[in-house]
Protein backbone atom coordinates (compact mmCIF):
# COMPACT_ATOMS: atom_id res chain seq x y z
CA UNK A 1 0.00 0.00 0.00
CA UNK A 2 1.59 3.08 -1.47
CA UNK A 3 1.32 6.56 0.59
CA UNK A 4 2.19 9.68 -1.04
CA UNK A 5 3.65 12.75 1.40
CA UNK A 6 4.56 16.30 0.31
CA UNK A 7 7.59 17.29 2.24
CA UNK A 8 6.69 20.25 4.26
CA UNK A 9 8.26 23.74 2.64
CA UNK A 10 11.22 25.31 4.46
CA UNK A 11 10.82 29.01 4.04
CA UNK A 12 14.25 31.19 3.79
CA UNK A 13 14.40 34.72 5.74
CA UNK A 14 14.60 37.75 3.60
CA UNK A 15 16.03 40.91 4.86
CA UNK A 16 15.25 44.83 5.00
CA UNK A 17 16.44 47.78 5.07
CA UNK A 18 16.16 50.66 7.67
CA UNK A 19 17.05 53.89 8.91
CA UNK A 20 19.15 52.60 11.66
CA UNK A 21 19.54 49.36 11.02
CA UNK A 22 18.83 46.28 9.38
CA UNK A 23 15.88 43.78 10.98
CA UNK A 24 15.80 40.26 9.26
CA UNK A 25 11.72 39.20 8.62
CA UNK A 26 10.61 36.35 10.86
CA UNK A 27 10.29 33.06 8.79
CA UNK A 28 6.92 32.21 7.47
CA UNK A 29 4.75 29.14 8.81
CA UNK A 30 6.03 25.77 7.06
CA UNK A 31 3.01 24.81 4.69
CA UNK A 32 0.81 22.33 6.21
CA UNK A 33 1.30 18.44 5.07
CA UNK A 34 -0.93 16.88 2.67
CA UNK A 35 -3.29 14.17 3.73
CA UNK A 36 -2.03 10.73 3.09
CA UNK A 37 -3.39 9.11 0.06
CA UNK A 38 -6.37 6.32 1.10
CA UNK A 39 -5.13 2.82 1.31
CA UNK A 40 -6.55 1.11 -2.00
CA UNK A 41 -9.87 -1.24 -1.27
CA UNK A 42 -8.62 -4.81 -1.06
CA UNK A 43 -10.44 -6.72 -3.91
CA UNK A 44 -13.35 -8.87 -2.10
CA UNK A 45 -12.26 -12.60 -1.92
CA UNK A 46 -13.99 -15.11 -4.58
CA UNK A 47 -16.73 -17.09 -3.31
CA UNK A 48 -16.19 -19.50 -5.83
CA UNK A 49 -13.52 -22.17 -5.97
CA UNK A 50 -12.13 -24.67 -8.13
CA UNK A 51 -9.51 -27.84 -7.69
CA UNK A 52 -8.94 -30.83 -9.63
CA UNK A 53 -6.69 -33.66 -8.77
CA UNK A 54 -4.76 -36.20 -11.29
CA UNK A 55 -3.10 -39.23 -9.88
CA UNK A 56 -1.46 -42.95 -11.00
CA UNK A 57 -2.37 -45.49 -9.08
CA UNK A 58 -0.54 -49.53 -9.27
CA UNK A 59 -4.00 -50.67 -8.86
CA UNK A 60 -7.10 -49.26 -8.33
CA UNK A 61 -8.99 -50.08 -4.93
CA UNK A 62 -12.39 -49.25 -4.00
CA UNK A 63 -13.87 -50.73 -0.73
CA UNK A 64 -11.54 -53.25 -0.18
CA UNK A 65 -12.09 -54.54 -3.47
CA UNK A 66 -9.32 -54.16 -6.42
CA UNK A 67 -11.24 -52.78 -9.78
CA UNK A 68 -8.54 -53.02 -12.00
CA UNK A 69 -7.56 -56.78 -11.74
CA UNK A 70 -4.23 -55.43 -9.76
CA UNK A 71 -3.28 -53.35 -12.84
CA UNK A 72 -2.38 -49.54 -13.12
CA UNK A 73 -5.03 -46.93 -12.82
CA UNK A 74 -4.98 -43.43 -13.79
CA UNK A 75 -7.65 -40.87 -12.16
CA UNK A 76 -8.09 -37.41 -11.93
CA UNK A 77 -11.10 -34.93 -10.82
CA UNK A 78 -12.27 -31.28 -11.00
CA UNK A 79 -14.26 -29.69 -7.85
CA UNK A 80 -16.17 -26.57 -7.37
CA UNK A 81 -16.90 -25.11 -3.65
CA UNK A 82 -18.91 -21.86 -2.85
CA UNK A 83 -18.13 -20.20 -0.15
CA UNK A 84 -21.45 -21.00 1.50
CA UNK A 85 -20.42 -24.36 2.06
CA UNK A 86 -22.19 -25.88 -1.46
CA UNK A 87 -19.96 -28.24 -3.29
CA UNK A 88 -19.83 -30.07 -6.88
CA UNK A 89 -17.78 -32.21 -8.74
CA UNK A 90 -16.76 -35.41 -10.76
CA UNK A 91 -13.91 -37.92 -10.82
CA UNK A 92 -13.29 -40.89 -13.16
CA UNK A 93 -10.92 -43.90 -13.17
CA UNK A 94 -9.89 -46.85 -15.75
CA UNK A 95 -11.55 -50.24 -14.86
CA UNK A 96 -11.71 -54.00 -15.50
CA UNK A 97 -14.36 -55.50 -12.85
CA UNK A 98 -17.37 -55.65 -15.42
CA UNK A 99 -15.87 -57.22 -17.93
CA UNK A 100 -13.44 -59.28 -16.58
CA UNK A 101 -16.34 -61.08 -14.33
CA UNK A 102 -18.75 -60.79 -17.59
CA UNK A 103 -21.41 -58.36 -16.38
CA UNK A 104 -20.52 -56.04 -19.50
CA UNK A 105 -19.50 -57.16 -22.87
CA UNK A 106 -17.13 -54.32 -22.85
CA UNK A 107 -16.52 -51.74 -19.94
CA UNK A 108 -13.36 -49.39 -19.06
CA UNK A 109 -14.40 -46.59 -16.97
CA UNK A 110 -16.02 -45.24 -14.04
CA UNK A 111 -17.06 -42.10 -13.74
CA UNK A 112 -18.66 -40.22 -10.87
CA UNK A 113 -20.80 -37.33 -9.99
CA UNK A 114 -21.44 -36.03 -6.72
CA UNK A 115 -22.59 -32.68 -5.31
CA UNK A 116 -23.92 -31.32 -1.62
CA UNK A 117 -23.07 -29.20 1.29
CA UNK A 118 -20.48 -29.19 4.21
CA UNK A 119 -19.44 -26.96 7.30
CA UNK A 120 -18.95 -26.75 10.36
CA UNK A 121 -21.04 -26.43 13.55
CA UNK A 122 -20.14 -22.57 15.22
CA UNK A 123 -16.49 -22.34 15.54
CA UNK A 124 -15.90 -26.01 16.23
CA UNK A 125 -13.98 -28.21 14.89
CA UNK A 126 -16.87 -30.33 14.39
CA UNK A 127 -17.52 -30.34 10.83
CA UNK A 128 -20.78 -32.11 9.04
CA UNK A 129 -21.28 -33.03 5.03
CA UNK A 130 -24.57 -34.68 3.52
CA UNK A 131 -24.74 -35.08 -0.13
CA UNK A 132 -25.27 -37.06 -3.47
CA UNK A 133 -23.01 -39.36 -5.45
CA UNK A 134 -23.52 -40.95 -8.81
CA UNK A 135 -21.20 -44.25 -10.08
CA UNK A 136 -21.87 -44.27 -13.84
CA UNK A 137 -20.31 -47.36 -15.42
CA UNK A 138 -20.83 -46.46 -19.52
CA UNK A 139 -20.70 -49.70 -21.61
CA UNK A 140 -22.21 -52.96 -22.90
CA UNK A 141 -24.73 -54.76 -20.04
CA UNK A 142 -24.03 -58.70 -21.18
CA UNK A 143 -27.68 -59.78 -21.59
CA UNK A 144 -29.03 -61.23 -18.62
CA UNK A 145 -27.50 -58.55 -15.97
CA UNK A 146 -27.90 -55.22 -15.07
CA UNK A 147 -25.76 -51.95 -15.28
CA UNK A 148 -23.62 -51.47 -12.21
CA UNK A 149 -24.55 -47.75 -12.27
CA UNK A 150 -25.41 -46.50 -8.42
CA UNK A 151 -27.01 -43.82 -6.61
CA UNK A 152 -25.87 -42.81 -2.94
CA UNK A 153 -27.20 -40.63 -0.88
CA UNK A 154 -24.60 -39.74 2.36
CA UNK A 155 -24.09 -38.03 5.61
CA UNK A 156 -20.46 -37.77 7.32
CA UNK A 157 -19.53 -36.04 10.67
CA UNK A 158 -15.96 -35.29 11.36
CA UNK A 159 -13.81 -33.84 13.99
CA UNK A 160 -9.89 -32.84 13.28
CA UNK A 161 -8.25 -35.71 11.72
CA UNK A 162 -11.22 -38.44 12.77
CA UNK A 163 -14.66 -38.54 10.40
CA UNK A 164 -17.88 -41.51 9.99
CA UNK A 165 -19.49 -41.53 6.59
CA UNK A 166 -22.91 -43.26 5.80
CA UNK A 167 -23.69 -44.20 2.02
CA UNK A 168 -26.85 -45.08 1.47
CA UNK A 169 -27.87 -46.82 -1.85
CA UNK A 170 -31.05 -45.97 -3.64
CA UNK A 171 -31.58 -48.36 -6.25
CA UNK A 172 -29.79 -51.49 -7.17
CA UNK A 173 -25.73 -51.68 -6.19
CA UNK A 174 -22.94 -51.95 -8.40
CA UNK A 175 -24.95 -54.60 -10.56
CA UNK A 176 -26.20 -56.80 -7.68
CA UNK A 177 -30.14 -57.61 -8.12
CA UNK A 178 -32.82 -55.98 -5.81
CA UNK A 179 -30.01 -54.15 -3.72
CA UNK A 180 -31.44 -50.79 -3.06
CA UNK A 181 -31.31 -49.44 0.82
CA UNK A 182 -27.44 -51.55 0.65
CA UNK A 183 -24.96 -49.04 2.93
CA UNK A 184 -21.80 -48.82 3.66
CA UNK A 185 -20.15 -47.14 6.61
CA UNK A 186 -16.20 -45.77 6.52
CA UNK A 187 -14.60 -44.95 9.77
CA UNK A 188 -11.35 -42.77 8.62
CA UNK A 189 -8.53 -41.05 10.29
CA UNK A 190 -5.90 -38.91 8.31
CA UNK A 191 -3.21 -37.72 11.61
CA UNK A 192 -0.29 -35.57 10.54
CA UNK A 193 3.17 -36.11 12.22
CA UNK A 194 3.93 -32.66 12.93
CA UNK A 195 5.44 -30.96 11.01
CA UNK A 196 7.18 -33.60 9.14
CA UNK A 197 4.61 -33.57 5.59
CA UNK A 198 4.04 -37.02 6.63
CA UNK A 199 0.27 -38.31 7.13
CA UNK A 200 -0.46 -41.74 8.52
CA UNK A 201 -4.18 -43.12 7.20
CA UNK A 202 -6.19 -45.46 8.81
CA UNK A 203 -9.82 -46.63 7.67
CA UNK A 204 -12.65 -49.62 8.63
CA UNK A 205 -15.74 -49.97 6.44
CA UNK A 206 -18.52 -52.01 6.86
CA UNK A 207 -20.68 -53.09 3.13
CA UNK A 208 -23.83 -54.70 3.69
CA UNK A 209 -26.26 -55.47 0.85
CA UNK A 210 -29.93 -56.09 0.90
CA UNK A 211 -32.67 -57.58 -0.75
CA UNK A 212 -31.51 -61.39 -2.39
CA UNK A 213 -30.89 -62.95 -5.72
CA UNK A 214 -32.86 -66.02 -6.93
CA UNK A 215 -33.56 -66.83 -3.36
CA UNK A 216 -30.19 -66.31 -1.82
CA UNK A 217 -29.92 -63.65 0.81
CA UNK A 218 -27.63 -60.65 -0.95
CA UNK A 219 -26.13 -60.00 2.57
CA UNK A 220 -25.09 -63.66 3.10
CA UNK A 221 -23.40 -63.73 -0.47
CA UNK A 222 -21.79 -59.97 -0.68
CA UNK A 223 -21.59 -58.47 2.53
CA UNK A 224 -18.13 -57.71 4.24
CA UNK A 225 -15.71 -55.80 5.90
CA UNK A 226 -12.61 -53.88 4.96
CA UNK A 227 -9.41 -52.46 6.45
CA UNK A 228 -6.92 -50.18 5.29
CA UNK A 229 -3.80 -48.34 6.84
CA UNK A 230 -0.92 -46.48 5.16
CA UNK A 231 0.77 -43.40 4.50
CA UNK A 232 0.89 -40.33 2.67
CA UNK A 233 3.84 -37.28 1.93
CA UNK A 234 3.08 -34.03 0.80
CA UNK A 235 5.96 -32.84 -2.14
CA UNK A 236 6.54 -29.61 -3.51
CA UNK A 237 4.36 -28.35 -6.04
CA UNK A 238 1.25 -30.04 -4.60
CA UNK A 239 2.45 -33.52 -5.45
CA UNK A 240 1.25 -36.26 -2.80
CA UNK A 241 3.23 -39.30 -2.67
CA UNK A 242 1.81 -42.32 -0.76
CA UNK A 243 1.19 -46.17 -0.25
CA UNK A 244 -1.55 -47.99 1.52
CA UNK A 245 -2.14 -52.11 2.86
CA UNK A 246 -5.39 -53.26 2.29
CA UNK A 247 -7.75 -56.09 3.10
CA UNK A 248 -11.20 -57.37 3.52
CA UNK A 249 -13.15 -60.74 5.41
CA UNK A 250 -15.14 -60.69 1.36
CA UNK A 251 -16.62 -64.42 0.63
CA UNK A 252 -14.00 -66.01 -2.13
CA UNK A 253 -17.00 -67.41 -3.89
CA UNK A 254 -18.85 -63.95 -4.53
CA UNK A 255 -15.83 -61.98 -5.40
CA UNK A 256 -13.23 -64.30 -7.54
CA UNK A 257 -13.19 -62.78 -11.09
CA UNK A 258 -10.73 -64.63 -13.52
CA UNK A 259 -9.37 -66.75 -10.90
CA UNK A 260 -8.51 -64.16 -8.76
CA UNK A 261 -9.69 -62.90 -5.29
CA UNK A 262 -10.14 -59.21 -5.76
CA UNK A 263 -11.22 -58.80 -1.70
CA UNK A 264 -7.57 -60.63 -0.98
CA UNK A 265 -4.95 -58.19 0.81
CA UNK A 266 -2.90 -55.99 -1.24
CA UNK A 267 -0.72 -53.05 -1.25
CA UNK A 268 -1.26 -49.65 -3.33
CA UNK A 269 1.24 -47.29 -4.30
CA UNK A 270 0.24 -43.77 -6.22
CA UNK A 271 1.37 -40.53 -7.09
CA UNK A 272 -1.07 -37.45 -7.03
CA UNK A 273 -1.08 -33.53 -8.02
CA UNK A 274 -3.55 -31.30 -6.90
CA UNK A 275 -3.99 -27.97 -8.90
Amino acid sequence: MRKTLIASAVAGTLSFPALVWAQTAPAPAAAPAAPAAAPAAAAPASPHTFTGNVGLFSQYVFRGLSQTNEDPAVQGGLDYSHSSGLYAGTWASNISWLKDSGLYNSSSMEWDFYGGFKGTFGSSDFTYDVGFLYYYYPGDVAPGFIKADTQELYGALGWKWLSAKYSYSIDDTFGVPNSDGSWYLDFSAAVPVADTGLTVNAHYGIQTFDGSTNGVSNDDAFSYDDWKLGVSYALPQSFTVGAFYTDTDAKRASYTINNKFIGDSQWVVFLQKTF
